[in-house]
C-alpha cells in the first residue's frame, strides 16, 4: 500500500532542466490550435446529432439508448474544458477561460472556476493528503490515518470502499453539479458570468428533455446520462494516482520527483488515447501540463528514457492493472476497520 515515502527518497532532487530542454527542442510544447478547433468542432457536431436523434425518436423509452453517446460526448467536452484550464489550446488566457466556461458551465452545468481551482491545487501537490483535494478525506479515504476511528456509515463506506468504488462513480456527475453550485453561490457577487452560463445550461437541458420526452422518460434519461458521464469521467481519472507514492511535508522533492513518482501511465493505442482524453499519459501531463494533448504520446518515450537514465521509477501499466493497483490500495486502507 502506498504510504508517505521514507526519508532517503524524501531528500532526493533530480534535475528537470535537461528533460525540459529536450522536450522544447522537439517542439512538443508548441500549440496545436488547428487540431483542437477540429476536435472541438467534431464533438459539437456529434452532440448536435445526438440531440437531433433524440428529437426524431421523440417520446419513447428507446430514446434512453442515446444517453450512452450523450455521456461519452459530454465527457469529451469535459476533456476540452480541462485542457483549456491548462492553457493547452491557444495563446490567450481570456480565450481559454471562455472555452472552459462554454464547455464546463454551459455544456456540462459545472463550474469551470471551481474545477480549475481544485485541479490546479492537485497538480501543484499530487497525492499530498494535506494539499491535494483529490486525496483529502471524504466519502472515500486514502490513508490509514484518514480511516482511523471512522464509524457508522462512514466506517461501512471505508471498509467496503474498494468494492463500491465504481458504483459510487455513477454519482460523480451529480456531485460535480452540486459542488459547482455551492462554489458559485459562495461567490455570486464575482462569478456572475459563470452563474449565468450554468443557469442557461439547466434551463436549456431540462427544457429540451421535457419538451421531447414524457416527464418520467426525461427524468430517467437525465439520471442515466449523468451516471454514464460520472462513470466515464471518474474511470479516466481513477487510474492516474491511486496506489502511487503519497508524499508528506517532510519530502524535499523537486518537480520531477513530485510528478513522476506520484503518477501512473496507462498503456494503450489510439482508442485508449481517445477514450481517456490523453490522460493515460499522466506522467507527461503532470510534468508538462500546458503541453497539447495530442503531443503527449510523442513526449512519452523521451520522458521514459530520461527517467531510466537517472534511475527514477517510471510506472506504466495496462488499464486493468492500474485499476487493480488502485483498488488494492483502497482495500488495504480499510483493512483495520474490517479487522475490528
Amino acid at each position: 500500500m502506498a504510504q508517505p515515502v521514507a526519508s532517503p527518497a524524501a531528500t532526493r532532487r533530480s534535475d528537470f532542466s535537461p528533460l525540459l530542454r529536450e522536450i522544447k527542442a522537439a517542439g512538443l510544447l508548441e500549440r496545436r490550435t488547428a487540431a483542437y478547433v477540429m476536435a472541438i468542432g467534431i464533438n459539437a457536431v456529434l452532440l448536435g446529432l445526438t440531440w437531433a436523434g433524440l428529437a426524431v425518436i421523440g417520446s419513447s423509452w428507446w430514446a434512453l439508448f442515446l444517453a450512452l453517446p450523450m455521456g461519452i460526448l459530454t465527457t469529451r467536452a469535459a476533456f476540452f474544458g480541462h485542457d483549456a484550464g491548462h492553457q493547452q489550446i491557444a495563446s490567450s488566457r481570456k480565450l481559454h477561460d471562455w472555452i472552459g466556461m462554454l464547455h464546463g458551465n454551459l455544456l456540462l452545468g459545472m463550474s469551470y472556476g471551481w474545477w480549475n481551482d481544485k485541479h490546479n491545487r492537485h497538480h501543484a501537490n499530487p497525492n499530498h493528503t494535506d494539499k491535494d483535494p483529490d486525496v483529502g478525506e471524504g466519502v472515500l479515504v486514502w490513508t490509514l490515518e484518514q480511516a482511523e476511528g471512522r464509524k457508522g456509515l462512514e466506517g461501512w463506506l471505508t471498509r467496503n470502499q474498494a468494492r463500491i468504488f465504481f458504483p459510487l462513480l455513477t454519482l460523480e456527475g451529480f456531485n460535480l453539479k452540486v459542488s459547482s453550485i455551492r462554489f458559485l453561490l459562495e461567490r455570486r457577487r464575482t462569478e456572475k458570468v459563470e452563474i449565468g452560463l450554468m443557469a442557461a445550461h439547466l434551463v436549456l437541458y431540462f427544457s429540451a428533455l421535457f419538451l421531447i420526452l414524457s416527464p418520467g422518460q426525461a427524468i430517467v434519461f437525465a439520471l442515466v446520462h449523468h451516471m454514464i458521464f460520472g462513470l466515464h469521467l471518474g474511470s479516466v481519472f481513477a487510474p492516474n494516482h491511486k496506489g502511487m507514492e503519497m508524499p508528506d511535508d517532510d519530502c524535499n522533492w523537486g518537480h520531477l520527483e513530485k510528478q513522476v513518482l506520484t503518477s501512473r501511465n496507462v498503456n494503450g493505442g489510439l482508442v485508449t488515447d481517445w477514450m481517456m482524453g490523453g490522460l493515460n499519459y499522466q506522467i507527461e501531463h503532470h510534468l508538462f501540463p500546458s503541453m497539447p494533448r495530442a503531443n503527449l504520446r510523442f513526449a512519452q518515450p523521451i520522458v521514459r528514457e530520461y527517467c531510466e537514465s537517472i534511475g527514477m521509477p517510471y510506472v506504466s501499466t495496462s488499464l486493468i492493472e492500474s485499476y487493480r493497483m488502485g483498488l488494492r490500495h483502497m482495500h488495504e486502507v480499510g483493512e483495520e476497520l474490517r479487522a475490528g
